[in-house]
């Protein structure tokens, strides 16, 4: 992947997860930015759109199935590897249904983001 392709969001609405989740994508090589909802995601992603989204499952406002269903409906979109620290029965499949890439429970690790998203940075 072009090193300019290389852009992580992270959506979390815990600042901590988004910063730790920042550096570890930085780690990697990638740049990596943080929203603390959804919508915050959907408006930044006019500027510069990623190519991956490290997805909060929940959020307040637009979260899990139908704000992948709408990352999904743009021209060009990022792979979405969802995350949740309260997996609930159904959660997984409606997310992989809506188009996730992935579905991982928090923490999240080196070894699965690089995985993820790892291959992809060439």
């Amino acid at each position: 992947m072009d090193k300019a392709k290389r852009h992580v969001a992270i959506v979390d609405d815990d600042p901590g997860v988004c910063r730790a989740m920042a550096r570890l994508a930085t780690s990697l090589g990638w740049k990596a930015s943080a929203h603390a909802s959804g919508e915050a995601l959907l408006d930044a992603m006019t500027l510069e759109p990623p190519s991956h989204i490290l997805l909060d499952l929940h959020l307040t406002g637009l979260q899990g199935p139908p704000l992948i269903a709408a990352l999904r409906d743009r021209s060009a979109p990022p792979r979405v590897i969802v995350m949740t620290g309260f997996d609930r029965p159904g959660a997984r499949a409606a997310c992989l249904a809506a188009g996730a890439t992935a579905y991982l429970l928090k923490p999240v690790s080196r070894a699965d983001l690089e995985r993820l998203i790892g291959d992809a940075a060439g």
